[in-house]
Order: structure tokens, then sequence, then C-alpha cells
């Protein structure tokens, strides 16, 4: 659970959208769907992630005393809607699909239904929780696909684009299949596994690059992993290969070495030579280093000795596809259907359900995208998670929501799981879907 953020945290157009809502007596039931329309280039599928931190925010909103004082003072808000908003709090209902399932444009990922004033508020922060963490569990996701099984470990921190986004990256990434995390408040808050080094200024601090490796092992006896690239790689592995012996003394081992620069792959081949031929065969080699989908494509695929891939900036910012052309448009309202006509951005009107079919290798094999009150076979995506404000569940443990993603990963297409270029899925509008939009437009 992510600490309340103040409501106000939102676009000025909800506020004054709610005020002209409420003056006019508009508070009827309202349905908003979320949902992707475009996938970004070089994505081919979506994870889903983010759901818990939404439920949060509605679970938990409330206005402040002190936003209440300042929306008073601002100018831009009547008393009465002041008074309208110190006593809003979410009661409404919201369908989603579980967090870890893969899905696809034009597939509504959450649908929010309450009173209008309600669910429009909701709008930029839903959207802000939702986008970003199903951004950066794709990306990750991807990356999981590639490494073949072997681990991965988020390093990315420091390059994230402010402290929320590091932590919920940490956490995205883990629901993805990322090994664990290096950054500690993603352990404490959301029991992701911490993995960490040692930074080339410990090195450098020290006269001696021997001294800093064995001051480092006998500090943290349980996590001997030693950075070599400060200075000479290999002649720092063959360092280690004698310090080992002192250390074996002293019953400590050297679980592992970092590589952080240079030939990735050439510096690990002849790491591992150095090492196998001092008896350091069990001591694993993990590197960083600039790592994103094609650099992990090659180290994978020339066969290097690589043991660990720690991936920092390229999964937390997402850099090749920073954002997801998503949003979370009005479907229906005073339980008549809605649908926006603008030109590229049209959508489809009512409450709508998904339905995924899969083959007899047990694979998925298609969706179909259709009405609420249209039942279809396959397995229905949408599921219901809150009724009157509150959740139907308590959260789910981290690790609950990596097997679903994992399940889902391993049912991919293979031409989705091997990331191979133009790969495509079949996502079908129901014809009943589709006669709801001409009705809805042929009323207009």
């Amino acid at each position: 659970m992510t600490p309340p953020s103040s409501v106000l945290l939102t676009d000025l157009y909800q506020l004054t959208m709610l005020q002209a809502y409420v003056e006019h007596g508009m508070e009827a039931p309202a349905v908003f769907e979320f949902f992707v329309r475009k996938l970004p280039p070089q994505r081919a599928f979506l994870m889903t992630a983010g759901l818990d931190q939404a439920l949060d925010f509605l679970e938990t909103l409330r206005f402040a005393e002190w936003e209440l004082d300042w929306l008073a003072r601002s100018g831009r808000c009547s008393r009465s809607f002041v008074d309208y908003l110190a006593g809003l709090r979410f009661a409404g209902e919201v369908h989603a699909m579980p967090e870890g399932t893969i899905c696809f444009p034009h597939e509504p990922l959450l649908r929010v239904t309450a009173p209008l004033p309600q669910a429009q508020l909701m709008e930029t922060r839903l959207i802000n929780l939702l986008h970003f963490q199903t951004m950066i569990a794709s990306k990750a996701a991807r990356l999981v696909l590639l490494a073949k099984g072997k681990p991965l470990i988020d390093f990315g921190l420091r390059r994230a684009h402010g402290e929320e986004a590091g932590l919920l990256a940490a956490r995205a990434s883990y629901l993805a299949g990322f090994a664990g995390s290096a950054t500690v408040l993603a352990g404490a808050r959301f029991g992701v596994p911490l993995y960490g080094t040692m930074a080339h200024s410990f090195i450098q601090a020290h006269e001696d690059e021997a001294a800093a490796f064995e001051h480092f092992a006998e500090t943290h006896p349980g996590n001997v992993v030693l950075l070599l690239d400060t200075y000479d790689t290999e002649a720092a592995a063959s360092k280690v290969v004698a310090l080992a012996a002192r250390l074996r003394h002293k019953g400590l081992t050297i679980a592992g070495v970092r590589l952080d620069s240079g030939d990735l792959a050439d510096h690990a081949r002849k790491v591992r030579h150095i090492l196998d031929e001092g008896g350091l065969t069990e001591t694993k080699i993990i590197v960083s280093g600039n790592i994103d989908e094609s650099a992990l494509r090659r180290l994978v695929e020339s066969g290097a000795p690589i043991d660990t891939y720690a991936v920092g900036t390229h999964v937390t910012t997402s850099s090749d596809a920073p954002y997801l052309d998503c949003a979370y448009k009005l479907q229906e309202y005073a339980g008549r259907p809605r649908r926006k006509r603008s030109e590229g951005k049209a959508t489809w009107p009512g409450r709508k359900q998904v339905y995924r079919q899969y083959g007899s290798d047990g694979r998925m094999a298609s969706d179909l995208v259709t009405v609420a009150d249209d039942p279809q076979e396959g397995e229905a995506l949408l599921q219901p998670v809150m009724r009157a404000g509150r959740r139907l569940a308590p959260p789910g443990p981290c690790d609950a929501i990596r097997a679903k993603a994992s399940a889902d990963l391993a049912r991919l297409p293979e031409p989705l799981r091997e990331l191979r270029d133009g790969a495509t899925y079949p996502v079908r509008i129901s014809q009943a879907l589709q006669d709801l939009a001409k009705a809805v437009d042929e009323r207009r």
C-alpha cells in the first residue's frame, strides 16, 4: 500500500466539471472504462498492473481539511460545493482484470460504476496509477521472456522519474517476473526480495582493491558479491581468487561478482575462466550497465556465462515506449450507453466484458470484446473487485500476482513470446457491441 496522496493531485477540469454536475443535479449512475487505444511500437501485448494502488485510492479517498480550506480560499469553488466535497466518498463498484493479466488494445482493463461526480473525479489518478505500472510491467515482461529463466534484478530507482515512480516500478517489474529489486522500500512495503552489491566509490575509498573486497566480505558475510570493473576487470577477478582462500579460513564464501561496463559478454567469459581456474566454480556472475531488450537478447544469444542480469534505467523509464495511449472514458450515463465519436478516438459504448479463448495447446487463441450482458464462451477477464466503495477481498500477496503473470506469459502464442517483429494477436469486437454502437450513433 502506498501512502495516500492528496485528492488535489488531479486535473483542474475534474473539479470544474464536478461543480457543474452537482449544481445541475447530474448525479445518476455513470460507467467509465480504462483501456489502451493502441500498442506502442515494439509491443505486441501488455500486462496489467497497478490495480492494488488504484483500489487503495478509491477506498481511502477523502478531502483533508487543508485541501477544503485551500479550495474555499482559491475562489474557484462555491462554499456549497466545498461542503459537498467534505462529505464525498467513493461508494461505487469496480470490475477489473486481475494484475498480471496479458491484455490488448480496445479491451477495458478496469470499469468503474458510480454516481457521475464520483466516477469522474477518479479519472486522473486512476490513469496515473494504472498507466504507469502497466507500462513498466509490460516492459519487464519482455525482458523476462528474453532472459530464458535467468534472474533479473531491478536497479532503476536512481534514474526513476520521482519517488513514487521508482517504488512502483520495483513492484511492477517484480510482478512481471523479476527476481527482486535494489529498492529497499519495495522490500519493506511490498515484500519484494532485495539484492545489492557495492558501488565503485567503495572500491575507490580504499587504497587497495583487494582490501576493499575483504572489508566488504567481513562486514556482509551472507552477501559477498564483489564489483570487479572499477579499474581492471580481469585483474580484479584474479584478486578475488587470491582472496577466496583467506576468506575460506574465516568460513566465508564469495557468492558472486558483478560486471558493469565494457563488453559484458567478453568480460564474463574471461572472468568465468579465471574464477573456474581458481576453484570458484560456484561463484555467480552478475552483469549490469544500460541493459535493454536488444542488449539482453545479444547477451543471451552469445552464450556468455552470465547468471543474473541487473536492469535499471531502461525498465524503470520504459525507455523505448515511455507512455501508453490510454484513456478513461464515459461509456454509460443514467442507464443510456454513451459513445465518443472523435476522429481517431472513437469509443465502443456501454459496459463491456472481455472473453478469452484458448487453443487445444492451452495457449491464448483470441479475445472477444462484447457488451457485459452478452455471455460468450471462454474466460471472462473482468472480475468484480469492489462494491459500495469497499474491496471484495483484501490485497493479495505479490507472489500470487507473480504466479498469475507467469502463467499468462506461458500461455502467450509463441510469436508473441519470442517478441517477433510484426507478431499480432486477434481481438474481435462482437456483433452485439457493433450493433449497440450503430444504435447509439443513430440516436444522436
